[in-house]
């Protein structure tokens, strides 16, 4: 299957055997699984989940792919290709009665993190989530309090989801191969969050200004929502920087009252 990749699309196609191997063994597709993968490109992952799966949706931005990826795979199943962007595609719509979504796939690095974001929305509607991402965007979503990859991604995807990087994949394994290292990632949406918020909304709020100005202190990049006193009544040091902040002390910030 011959595609010029297209820079304006991120593209980067896997072909490594070991690393498709390996990722499908990873998703482990269950037959009745409805699963939706985003960004096919040339079918690496399209043809082994299919044929385990018996029916696949993929989203498709690029519409010069989809017509050889019908031909390809006529024969291994029932391959539904939506033409869409996928950042403005509701996933939740394919969610099947009674049950969940599984989602993968190879998201390109120029809207991976907006692409998390949109898809978090709609984690009520989704049993998990399997991407390969660029190394620094998996490691900034897994990642703990207290280091310089832990941010507004980390908190809010952890908000939603058991995150866990899971292996990582070499440039080598991609065509053209990416200046950057690529990782696998899981995301397990939570039925109930870990932490109660009482407004989530607050919650996103709070998260986006604290780390508005990473070098700052909480004080100084919630002054405009909390007062220092309504901040140490959360039990949050007020002279901390956000990324010394947990998951549960951003939901008492959120909590928290003036």
């Amino acid at each position: 299957m011959h595609h010029r990749p297209r820079k304006r699309f991120g593209q980067h196609f896997l072909h490594d055997e070991t690393a498709i191997n390996d990722i499908v063994a990873a998703i482990a597709p269950q037959p009745g699984d409805t699963m939706v993968e985003i960004g096919p490109g040339q079918g690496a992952i399209t043809g082994p989940l299919l044929r385990r799966l018996g029916r696949l949706h993929a989203i498709e931005i690029d519409r010069d792919l989809i017509p050889a990826l019908e031909r390809r795979f006529a024969q291994d199943g029932d391959l539904t290709i939506h033409a869409a962007d996928a950042l403005r595609f509701d996933i939740g719509t394919l969610s099947p009665a009674g049950g969940r979504l599984r989602v993968v796939g190879n998201l390109p690095y120029n809207i991976s993190t907006p692409l998390i974001f949109h898809l978090l929305a709609s984690s009520s509607a989704v049993a998990d989530m399997h991407f390969l991402l660029q190394k620094e965007v998996v490691d900034r979503i897994a990642a703990a309090p207290g280091g310089g990859a832990y941010g507004r991604l980390s908190v809010m995807a952890q908000y939603r989801c058991h995150c866990e990087k899971l292996f990582g994949v070499a440039s080598a394994a991609f065509s053209p191969p990416p200046k950057v290292e690529s990782a696998l990632l899981r995301l397990k949406p939570y039925s109930r969050p870990p932490i109660a918020v009482n407004n989530e909304q607050r919650f996103a709020r709070i998260v986006r200004e604290a780390f508005s100005q990473r070098r700052k202190t909480i004080k100084n990049n919630l002054k405009k929502m909390l007062t220092v006193e309504a901040i140490e009544g959360a039990g949050v040091d007020p002279n901390l920087r956000p990324e010394k902040l947990s998951l549960a002390q951003f939901a008492a910030l959120a909590n928290a009252e003036g």
